[in-house]
């Protein structure tokens, strides 16, 4: 009985520390997402568009738009603004855009990983912006699209906390001088979610609403890209355009 046991408390012992190693060399951010398109690029996007699934989808149905207009996506599916803030130095910063344009902070309010409260999560996109601009980018900030229904997180109601989100969004970019691109208002219905037609889980919208987003958000780009982000680094990894 006791070596039963004390094989027992081994195999124990061995699956927790297994585990521990899974998590420990886990790439939580996901840095490795896009380090191979990062290296085959030779000359810098006019800009570099981060975000979420939204973004990362938005490449997935219309690429061509980010080719002509030479743009670069680096949006990954269920992130929130502290893995993207643990990634903008690679995935934009790197390479040398004059704009990045940041779409964030659903999957934060989705609690995707754990509470943070609104005002943590625009202090992220704080420091994305800070980033930015220290090294000569100059950011272009969205609105959460809306969203009263998470299919992962079914207890959760996010429409007010969007909106309340959204309002510290423009608060900041209109202190900063920044492009706010307003997806919300056009896309909302009475109730704070995406209107009928627009999407299947209330979240994601369908590819045709990408149109009228891109035409927004080439605007916004235009208007940024003829200002200054900020002190430029002292080494830049890509050449502009």
């Amino acid at each position: 009985m006791r070596f039963l046991a004390s094989l027992a408390l081994l195999l124990s012992m061995s699956t927790v520390l297994s585990f521990a190693q899974v998590k420990e060399d886990k790439d939580w951010a996901l840095y490795s997402r896009y380090a191979g398109a990062n290296d085959t690029v030779t000359v810098a996007p006019t800009a570099v568009f981060m975000g979420n699934s939204i973004t990362e989808n938005w490449l997935k149905f219309h690429p061509d738009f980010f080719v002509k207009n030479g743009y670069a996506a680096r949006g990954i599916s269920g992130q929130t603004t502290y893995e993207m803030l643990a990634r903008f130095h690679n995935d934009v910063v790197a390479l040398n855009p004059k704009v990045v344009v940041i779409l964030s902070g659903i999957n934060d309010i989705a609690r995707n990983s754990g509470y943070i409260s609104l005002e943590n999560i625009m202090g992220n996109i704080i420091s994305m912006c800070d980033i930015a601009r220290a090294n000569g980018i100059v950011p272009v900030l969205c609105s959460i699209l809306p969203a009263d229904y998470f299919s992962w997180r079914k207890d959760l109601k996010p429409a007010p906390l969007v909106v309340e989100m959204n309002k510290l969004i423009k608060a900041y970019a209109d202190e900063q001088g920044f492009e706010y691109v307003d997806y919300y208002t056009s896309l909302a219905d009475e109730n704070g979610a995406l209107k009928e037609g627009l999407s299947k889980d209330r979240c994601h919208p369908y590819p045709d609403v990408y149109y009228g987003m891109e035409e927004k958000v080439v605007a916004a780009i235009e208007k940024a890209a003829a200002q200054k982000g900020g002190k430029k680094g002292a080494k830049k990894a890509k050449s502009r355009k």
